[in-house]
């Protein structure tokens, strides 16, 4: 059992998917399921993952280059966010920029870079379609039916939840029991407190043989990653619903305040320091202190 002490205290730059995925075997085994692919394990694939450029939190978003293309994903667990063509434009810019010379930019000859493909592998709790797909253009003001965008960009959505796209799941053992452990995370978190549903989620699938030695390798920092690794937008909707319940809250307002206290005072308990509660909650340091 991962030992509950201050490690969990540092900020959250990697997240579970970011971390298992820059593994190469596992890299292929997605990449192969993602693009109905056989790339083979000499394959040169390099990672080519920005910083924090897509997300606000833990870094769910990895980029690989290989057979002249790279591929960018992001694993998502809440609201699909509508300008996410926006968001993979600058991230794709700023992966040219650093991949090309500064002086081959300025040549007379052309240069080729490598094309992008841009995927969102879902698996919030919504109900969203097994595909779709978000277009740069769609955002574009004052574009006119007939018109041809100067600048595209085509993000496609998968749906990788329990019971969806499991032809595409099933292409890769290593996305399938991903996507089996964060399953197991959910469903035991909505009957116990989230440090002991994953914990329970961990034991379980070593027990079954589920990313067995990943995690009996990196079991204090799945632990960690996925405490931090909190669906804040969901989270305040249940604390303003458990709020408006018990008759305390008077307002949404008065319920995100009462729910913020509550998982404060939860991160605390459990070692957080003062400013990972102040990033997470919103709440000023004075206050937390105070709890």
């Amino acid at each position: 059992m991962p030992e509950k002490t201050k490690e969990a205290n540092r900020e959250f730059k990697s997240s579970l998917f970011t971390m298992l995925f820059s593994i190469k075997e596992n890299s292929l085994s997605l990449i192969n399921a993602v693009d109905n692919a056989n790339y083979g394990s000499d394959t040169n694939v390099k990672i080519t993952t920005l910083g924090n450029a897509l997300v606000k939190g833990p870094k769910n978003d990895i980029s690989f280059m290989l057979d002249g293309k790279i591929l960018v994903l992001i694993e998502h667990q809440s609201t699909i966010n509508n300008n996410m063509a926006l968001r993979f434009l600058i991230y794709i810019a700023r992966i040219y920029e650093r991949i090309t010379g500064r002086k081959d930019r300025y040549r007379k000859e052309r240069i080729s870079i490598p094309k992008p493909e841009f995927v969102v592998l879902y698996n919030g709790n919504e109900d969203m379609p097994e595909v779709q797909e978000l277009k740069l253009s769609d955002m574009f003001k004052d574009l006119g039916e007939e018109e041809l965008p100067k600048l595209d960009l085509t993000v496609k959505v998968l749906n990788i939840n329990k019971g969806h796209n499991e032809e595409l799941v099933n292409r890769s053992m290593v996305l399938r029991e991903y996507s089996t452990f964060v399953y197991l995370v959910k469903e035991y978190a909505k009957s116990m407190e989230l440090g002991d549903a994953i914990l329970k989620a961990i034991d379980d699938c070593k027990r079954q043989n589920v990313l067995r030695d990943f995690l009996a390798e990196h079991e204090q920092e799945v632990y960690n990653m996925l405490l931090g690794d909190w669906n804040w937008d969901e989270a305040r909707e249940v604390w303003e619903e458990e709020a408006m319940n018990k008759g305390v809250a008077i307002g949404e307002a008065r319920g995100v305040a009462i729910g913020e206290a509550r998982i404060a005072r939860q991160m605390k308990a459990k070692g957080f320091n003062t400013a990972v509660i102040s990033e997470m909650t919103g709440l000023p340091d004075e206050e937390i202190e105070r709890l």
